[in-house]
């Protein structure tokens, strides 16, 4: 944490220094009030040592200018006054803690201990505030499919470890459901889990969102702020479609992971971070950086532990499992509880391409529990198009391309198989060919 001590008594301030600095923090000085708000202000601190004799000035009321900073430093008071007057007031006024003068260093050690708790906890409520905000049907993180089960078995076996780890897959794949279940799988399960989300920030704003800013460092920076990396201190940032991070931001990332440090927008200080990187993109990244467009270093240090999540195109298997897992999250939850599919919506499903995979499953199952009129969701209750998943009408020697019988006959091949390995297999391929038929054919 970065500390400020302010005291008009230099050896106040020299002994307060020492055991803050023993303990792992940073800490700056401030002999008088101005001093100590405009450093506030303008720099930002985690926690203030305020002394309330301080000279001139009432530290009760220098306290109340410093708790209108945004954020609010967790302020300790120091006094050689100590009586329950002063204590009550100052806690009322929105002090952190209260020290009696002369202090011992293990004294300054534990409330300093109380504050990193207090920062934390902070954090885990905002994480757990994020979770509620974006809740979904809970996934079920296991797969008859060989290709997802060992996609899951690499990515539970790495969250024990600090690897950087890159989540490769098309949108909807449960990119960001399997991240946040490797965070909770690591050693770093109590701290925050803080998403920055990449295709969602501008430009300009990218690096101050991440890494925070200087109040005044741009127009419009009224207050300062700290940003996601070090909201995610001793837990888990996590970047989503970073693909989509702006070619000038990234080397200020790998900075960040190959020295653990970073700098907020407007101020030359380098800190320190101590996170965890995964990240998730839809993106090739190897191609991306091929092109140009994004840093092959970088790539490499994320590239640590790559998980590739396959479409739920290709894990038929795990089709209706995910499906009734849905219906019943969805039904419960509208009072629906005994809703069921209908036999022609399960054929229906097993059969349709999925093209926006489990995020595009549980849209639709949502729609149509809300929907049914009655205990069995039908074909009409499914989105408008979607009886495009049963069978054609065409057959063999109907008027239609070579093309539109290939797909179609590999669509339901696949669809029926266990894995693709399986369908290449039945197909009298080899897996690579299958591969390029289905990106040739629109099937990916």
């Amino acid at each position: 944490m970065r500390v400020l001590i302010v005291d008009d008594e230099p050896s106040i301030r020299r002994t307060t220094r020492i055991a803050v600095e023993s303990s792992g923090h940073s800490a700056s000085e401030a002999p008088n009030a101005a001093k100590a708000v405009r450093a506030v202000e303008e720099e930002g601190f985690d926690a203030v040592f305020l002394d309330v004799k301080l000279g001139a000035d009432d530290g009760l009321e220098v306290l109340g200018r410093l708790m209108k900073a945004r954020p609010a430093p967790a302020v300790i008071l120091f006094t050689a006054y100590a009586n329950i007057a002063t204590a009550v007031e100052a806690m009322r006024r929105g002090a952190f803690d209260f020290i009696p003068k002369p202090f011992t260093p293990d004294q300054i050690r534990a409330v300093l201990e109380k504050v990193a708790k207090a920062h934390a906890l902070e954090r885990r409520v905002a994480a757990l505030e994020s979770d509620l905000a974006s809740a979904a049907p809970p996934i079920d993180l296991e797969s008859a499919e060989p290709l997802m089960a060992r996609a899951l078995q690499t990515a539970f076996k790495a969250a024990e470890t600090p690897a950087n780890i890159l989540i490769l897959g098309q949108s909807g794949t449960g990119k960001s459901v399997l991240a946040r279940e490797i965070h909770k799988r690591s050693t770093r399960r109590g701290e925050a889990f803080v998403t920055v989300n990449c295709p969602s920030l501008s430009r300009e704003l990218f690096e101050s969102e991440l890494f925070g800013h200087a109040r005044g460092s741009f127009t419009g920076a009224v207050a300062e702020t700290f940003g996601k990396v070090a909201a995610a201190d001793g837990g888990t940032l996590y970047l989503d479609e970073i693909g989509e991070m702006p070619l000038e931001i990234q080397p200020k990332l790998l900075r960040l992971l190959q020295e653990r440090e970073f700098e907020r927008v407007g101020e030359a200080q380098p800190r320190r971070s101590n996170v965890r990187v995964i990240a998730a993109t839809n993106r090739d990244l190897a191609a991306e950086t091929k092109a140009g467009r994004f840093r092959e270093d970088l790539f490499y240090r994320l590239n640590v532990i790559a998980i590739t999540l396959p479409g739920l195109r290709d894990r038929p298997a795990d089709i209706m499992r995910l499906a009734e897992g849905a219906r019943r999250y969805f039904g419960s939850r509208s009072g629906k509880g005994r809703i069921a599919f209908s036999k022609a919506v399960s054929d229906a499903f097993a059969t349709y391409p999925w093209p926006g995979n489990l995020r595009e499953m549980f849209n639709v199952i949502e729609r149509a529990v809300i929907l049914a009129p009655g205990d069995t969701i039908e074909l009409a209750d499914l989105p408008e198009g979607f009886s495009a998943a049963s069978p054609p009408t065409f057959a063999v020697g109907s008027r239609v391309t070579l093309d539109v019988l290939e797909a179609e006959h590999i669509r339901r091949i696949v669809a029926s198989s266990r894995n693709l390995e399986d369908a290449a297999r039945t197909l009298g391929i080899d897996p690579a060919t299958l591969y390029r038929k289905r990106v040739k054919l629109g099937l990916q």
